[in-house]
């Protein structure tokens, strides 16, 4: 199982694309900051986890400054023990500089997602024994003005042929570790993932996304994800590893 290989495949497919206004910069963390996301991969990456979630793209706080999804840096250093050099995007928003591991601007959604894996799992290995965590499309979009801008946004004639990148790499990513299911984290995920693994690909399902940009997550996302977690028949079970939750059966 080689998920870089994947990711340097989509990579290049990628590389020729263009974006025109609103996009003034696109960023690629897994080009300068293909340390740390190579770090998660050959740490974290498992074949046949209980579900493999999805997110949409890079956030400027997150994957943009540490290379891993939804890498908010404390989650990232602090949880799961990754911390690796960093470099620059080629054209450099001056308003949405990179600063790796420096960077001091928390991901709020990272905060959300990690912050519930680390308290209700305890360990990271606890975590991703059970599941792994990637996005969809590996690019940041921003706006002269610094905004981010969703890949979703972009006309179709610039989101169709990333889109069409994305999917294949997707696909290669569900072949490689065999999830039993697939769960969106948000709408435009689990959209996705659907159209391109189909019916006879794992199940698809989605989860609220943590972003603060949501009126609903803002009302405590953790206990509403867990929720639509145990809707889908995903114990969390005290966050126990497979291993640990035999052991415990057998001393009952």
């Amino acid at each position: 199982m080689d998920l870089m290989r994947v990711q340097r495949r989509l990579v290049k497919a990628i590389d020729s694309l263009t974006f025109a206004a609103p996009v003034t910069h696109v960023y690629n963390p897994l080009v300068y900051a293909k340390r740390p996301a190579q770090a998660y991969i050959e740490r974290f990456a498992k074949k046949n986890v209980e579900a493999l979630f999805l997110g949409m793209n890079p956030g400027p706080f997150g994957m943009a400054q540490t290379g891993v999804p939804f890498g908010e840096v404390a989650a990232v250093r602090d949880w799961m023990g990754i911390e690796a050099p960093v470099g620059h995007p080629p054209d450099e928003h001056p308003k949405r500089p990179i600063a790796g591991f420096d960077c001091t601007r928390s991901e709020v959604s990272g905060a959300r997602l990690w912050g519930w894996a680390r308290e209700r799992f305890g360990e990271p290995e606890a975590f991703f024994e059970r599941f792994f965590v990637w996005n969809y499309c590996p690019l940041v979009f921003l706006e002269d003005t610094g905004r981010n801008r969703t890949p979703d946004k972009l006309p179709a004639h610039e989101r169709e042929p990333l889109f069409e990148h994305c999917d294949d790499a997707l696909r290669a990513l569900v072949a490689a570790i065999e999830p039993e299911r697939v769960i969106g984290v948000g709408k435009f995920a689990e959209t996705r993932a659907a159209k391109t693994l189909g019916p006879d690909g794992p199940p698809i399902a989605t989860i609220l996304h943590p972003s603060p940009a949501s009126p609903v997550a803002n009302r405590g996302w953790a206990p509403q994800a867990e929720a639509q977690l145990e809707a889908l028949g995903i114990s969390l079970n005290q966050g126990l590893p497979k291993k640990a939750r035999r052991s415990a059966s057998g001393r009952q």
